[in-house]
């Protein structure tokens, strides 16, 4: 697999297909290993970074699940490619920025990726369209075995799987949900949601994850606690969460389209018009104004423009996006000229016979 082919490519988890995605964008299983008897990725001096990675490279080839996947070095990549891959959620943007004796490896379908020398030795994370944890977990869980099968984890009975950062310790998974909740947010209830999520030892992230503000509405609902329960009760907890807050968006959502029918109706069209017809536009403006034409959608006030095909423009609108589509680098105004054009393309498709 090459990194260019990945431009026309639809990640997995924005088909907008799997249960509840009209709100429920993916799910995300990742598990943190570290290599027993070598020292923690920020402890390691350059040779062990470098022994390190090619020990993990040499048994990842041994790997059924990984045998199509592109092992990609990030000192051998450019800072486009790399933002690129942190755009389509492939890596983190902490990883992207700390290069030496890193890798990251991404099976074809983009459903599987597996980040080298980040915080750990190995983060994998599978993700899944729409709310599906468990699917992922059962992905991941196969990987994690067939990896383990190679290499030696670091593992205490009591402790569990030994990390970089103690909260990650146990069973060193982290589940996640990104939520899209314009409902919650329009009628202002976000806040409190947010507050109570924090006391259940939740913690709520951006589009991009950790250290990211949340944009477009969109939120990343993950685990806290990863030692003491078990994988599958992990799972159960943020299930628990999450359908709680879908009932509580889907009841905003109802509220908002039966008393404020034409002032949403009015602020959902006045979004995709100018999407529809701007020539230069940026990338937060972008992320806001699609998000309300996705809810438009979601509640048949939209009919001509799919849940997927928005979710693609999420992605596809982005810096490092752009100028892998344009093939050049670009500056920030070239690139809201070419946001733009994208975005008229893709939304006014079959629209008057063009």
């Amino acid at each position: 697999m090459e990194l260019k082919n990945l431009i026309n490519h639809t990640s997995e988890w924005l088909k907008g297909s799997g249960p509840n995605s009209d709100i429920v964008i993916s799910s995300r299983i990742r598990l943190a290993r570290n290599l027993s008897g070598v020292s923690f990725p920020h402890w390691a001096d350059k040779k062990q970074g470098e022994d390190t990675l090619a020990k993990i490279r040499e048994a990842f080839l041994k790997v059924d699940y990984l045998k199509n996947a592109a092992f990609l070095e990030l000192a051998k990549m450019d800072n486009v490619d790399k933002q690129f891959l942190v755009e389509r959620h492939l890596m983190s943007l902490d990883h992207a920025q700390k290069t030496n004796s890193k890798a990251v490896v991404i099976d074809e379908e983009e459903i599987v990726s597996i980040m080298i020398n980040e915080e750990d030795h190995i983060r994998t994370q599978v993700m899944q369209s729409g709310f599906n944890l468990f699917e992922a977990w059962n992905i991941i869980n196969k990987i994690d075995e067939a990896i383990s099968k190679e290499l030696s984890f670091a593992f205490l009975p009591d402790w569990g799987y030994l990390t970089a950062c103690p909260t990650n310790a146990g069973t060193g998974m982290r589940g996640s949900v990104m939520l899209h909740l314009p409902g919650l947010v329009i009628s202002r209830a976000i806040d409190r949601v947010l507050a109570a999520i924090a006391k259940l030892s939740f913690t709520t992230r951006g589009f991009y994850g950790e250290g990211t503000h949340a944009m477009g509405n969109f939120f990343q609902i993950s685990n806290q606690i990863s030692l003491g329960p078990s994988e599958d009760e992990v799972i159960e907890s943020i299930n628990g969460l999450i359908r709680q807050i879908i009932e509580q968006e889907n009841q905003a959502r109802e509220t908002l389209f039966s008393k404020n029918n034409p002032l949403l109706e009015d602020r959902i069209n006045r979004s995709l018009g100018v999407l529809r017809s701007a020539r230069i536009i940026t990338s937060q403006e972008t992320t806001e104004l699609l998000s309300m034409v996705r809810l438009g959608c979601d509640l048949g006030m939209v009919k001509d423009i799919d849940r997927r095909r928005i979710n693609e423009l999420f992605i596809i609108t982005q810096p490092a996006h752009l100028q892998k589509i344009e093939g050049k680098k670009l500056f920030s105004e070239e690139r809201d000229i070419k946001r733009a054009q994208i975005i008229r393309d893709k939304l006014n498709i079959n629209r008057d016979g063009s």
